[in-house]
């Protein structure tokens, strides 16, 4: 996998460079993004350097409710995810994840482990905290996967323990399996057959268990794909790559299921499932679909690198969150083998010319 992202990198060396029209010696230049000159040309590490800038006091995200800013647990774990993948911005990641091991931060998000439990959560924190090459048995005092183990029902689903209700979906499952393989004890078998046996007739994976109709999703089928490869069901995960390759617009993005418009949300998950899958074909057109996303050097300098969610513009309220699942799409690394082992430690801008003299 390494492989695959010098060659997206050495791809986006003249898709930027066409973008923004850096003199050759700039481009050369910045190809090599030394830490001293925090420029980089990489649309990953582009994105990942802006994203890391958003940060609320540096260390986390918050979505804002009826005018009130609440901790958004989930939003900083999906940059953490892309710090790694974009191999930049590793002391942001550092103080996001401390921030994640807050006992108030944890158990806002995770439950209190006994009453309030929550699977997806649960399972999208532990695949972090294994990437950061934290201990998940010990992670703000949470032995996270034992507690995910423990939602595991007896037909192999992941499900919440709460008084409000189960919202555990796809997303939940496969995270679960991801994360779990990562472990010594693998992922259950059962957990991995509930979630092959969800696929639907047509190749595609719905987001919602046990509903009358299988309807295929673009963005469960993403991270479904992910988890089925990574636990050895090959022809479940290639027929769902199957499925995203015939779901493809012709601009080679992906829309949302019941929406026909490409966005850098859905693209960013299809084009990782596409291209850690061998998919090249397609992977490469999805992801040339989020580098036209991303703000270049004609944006305003506080966007550049940032990615739109559409093509309507760059929007701040959605462009943190396109922008950390863009990432995921433009670095192409599967979740089951990403790593923060490596990554640079500061936050990259794009490379972009000096402003001419007169």
């Amino acid at each position: 996998m390494p492989t695959l992202r010098r060659t997206l990198g050495l791809l986006a060396i003249p898709a930027l460079a066409l973008a923004t029209a850096l003199p050759a010696t700039a481009t050369a230049t910045a190809a090599h993004a030394d830490t001293a000159s925090s420029r980089t040309v990489l649309p990953d590490a582009a994105a990942a350097g802006w994203l890391a800038r958003q940060l609320v006091d540096g260390d986390h995200f918050e979505s804002v409710f009826n005018g009130t800013a609440y901790p958004d647990q989930g939003l900083t774990i999906d940059a953490v995810l892309a710090f790694a993948a974009s191999r930049s911005s590793d002391e942001a990641a550092a103080k996001a994840t401390a921030w994640l091991a807050k006992p108030e931060i944890l158990s806002g998000y995770l439950g209190d482990g006994t009453t309030e439990a929550y699977a997806g959560a649960t399972a999208k924190l532990l695949l972090a905290v294994e990437v950061r090459g934290a201990n998940p048995a010990s992670f703000g005092g949470v032995d996270l996967p034992s507690r995910l183990r423990s939602l595991q029902t007896a037909e192999g689903r992941f499900s919440d323990r709460s008084q409000w209700g189960d919202y555990s979906n796809a997303f939940g499952q496969s995270l679960a399996l991801i994360a779990l393989h990562r472990t010594s004890g693998d992922a259950p078998t059962a957990a991995v057959d509930f979630l092959a046996n969800s696929q639907c007739a047509d190749g595609g994976f719905p987001i919602s268990f046990g509903q009358p109709t299988c309807a295929g999703d673009p963005d469960a089928t993403a991270l479904a794909v992910q988890a089925l490869a990574a636990t050895g069901r090959t022809a479940k995960a290639n027929t769902g790559l199957d499925w995203l390759a015939a779901h493809q617009n012709a601009d080679g993005g992906f829309a949302a299921a019941g929406a026909t418009t490409s966005n850098a949300n859905t693209t960013g998950l299809a084009t990782q499932a596409l291209l850690s899958g061998g998919r090249f074909g397609t992977g490469l057109k999805g992801w040339s679909r989020l580098v036209k996303f991303q703000q270049g050097c004609s944006a305003d300098p506080v966007v550049r690198g940032a990615v739109a969610y559409d093509a309507t513009g760059f929007n701040a309220a959605s462009g943190t969150r396109a922008t950390a699942q863009a990432v995921l799409g433009l670095a192409g690394t599967p979740l089951s083998t990403l790593s923060a082992a490596g990554a640079r430690p500061d936050s990259p801008t794009l490379a972009c010319p000096a402003p001419a003299t007169r």
